[in-house]
């Protein structure tokens, strides 16, 4: 029996990473290639006419699995019944910005939209927040949507994932689908921890085969952290086509299950796990079934990794404050 249309909102959906994510979710990149998707793309009202084109496009495209578009600028229309929630849409620093600029702004749209979203959206309905500053936003939203669950909300960082498994599979030249159990700790900003410390690839420890402590330790982690950097360099824009990717690996997961003995990061609501304080949204190493996500427990921790767990974990904290100060 045919499934029942899943509503997914993505938020900015006419800028660069919306119009590379939008197809794949009508391919069934997101929830499976037998899940009917209806979508519903908001974007700014200078934005209109932009998003009317990609709901052109899709309409032109044909996809068998897309039984809908709604394409709006208004919040409460776009949140309407939704399931699931991609936050792609937020306000970019700009040059010669202070961050508590960029977060005053951050706070009001997201503000909005936690609102729009709490009244509106489908019960047990699925945040995944991917607009930086990623981590901070995805506590703004719940904060003001108090009635979905903690565990619902969650920000983007396997993009920096499948960033760091791309690093190893080119140092290795392995398949990258070969490389398992990276970990990103902490914040998507620079201050992150590409951890592949229990990392494998066919079963064996990734730092025995690359048998190169300075480059792991090093190298690989500055890499990982400033490879948005590098790509806006390269490209004079930011990443979308990996963004939009990563976005669609995380909600299938999530929502799908991750295989046997494999897990993802995922920035999730902090429970206190490996002495981070709670409160915090905050990248850790998860395992998903159900529907439902769970942290990795019981992985050692060493000095060098104790302290880049702490210094990401000071960041968050010092964003939270800076954030909160806004709503004041």
């Amino acid at each position: 029996m045919a499934k029942e249309p899943a509503r997914v909102l993505v938020t900015g959906a006419a800028g660069q990473i919306g119009y590379a994510l939008v197809p794949m979710i009508a391919r069934g990149v997101l929830l499976g290639v037998d899940q009917p998707v209806i979508l519903h793309m908001l974007d700014i009202p200078p934005a209109a006419e932009a998003l009317n084109g990609v709901k052109m496009e899709l309409i032109d495209a044909a996809f068998p699995l897309l039984k809908g578009v709604v394409a709006t600028t208004d919040v409460v229309e776009a949140c309407t019944g939704v399931n699931y929630a991609v936050m792609v849409g937020g306000f970019p620093r700009k040059e010669g910005m202070e961050r508590k600029d960029v977060m005053t702004k951050n706070v009001s749209i997201y503000k909005s939209q936690a609102s729009a979203l709490e009244k509106h959206a489908a019960a047990n309905c699925k945040v995944l927040v991917v607009a930086n500053p990623a981590n901070t936003n995805a506590l703004i939203l719940k904060e003001f949507a108090p009635s979905i669950p903690e565990k619902n909300i969650t920000c983007l960082t396997r993009l920096d994932h499948n960033r760091a498994l791309g690093q190893i599979s080119e140092r290795l030249n392995v398949q990258v689908s070969d490389v398992k159990n990276a970990i990103i700790w902490g914040n998507h900003s620079s201050s992150q921890y590409p951890d592949v410390n229990h990392a494998t690839v066919g079963g064996k420890p990734v730092r025995e085969l690359v048998a190169d402590d300075k480059w792991l330790n090093g190298e690989f982690i500055k890499i990982v952290q400033q490879r948005g950097a590098a790509i806006i360099k390269a490209r004079k824009l930011s990443s979308a086509l990996s963004a939009a990717s990563s976005a669609c690996d995380h909600i299938r997961d999530w929502v799908l299950g991750t295989p046997e003995g494999t897990w993802v990061s995922m920035g999730v609501y902090s429970d206190g796990s490996y002495n981070v304080p709670a409160g915090l949204i905050y990248s850790f190493p998860v395992t998903c079934a159900n529907g439902e996500w769970k942290i990795v427990q019981g992985l050692s921790i060493d000095e060098f990794s104790r302290k880049k767990l702490d210094l990401t974990a000071e960041e968050l904290s010092e964003e939270k404050s800076l954030a909160y100060s806004c709503l004041s």
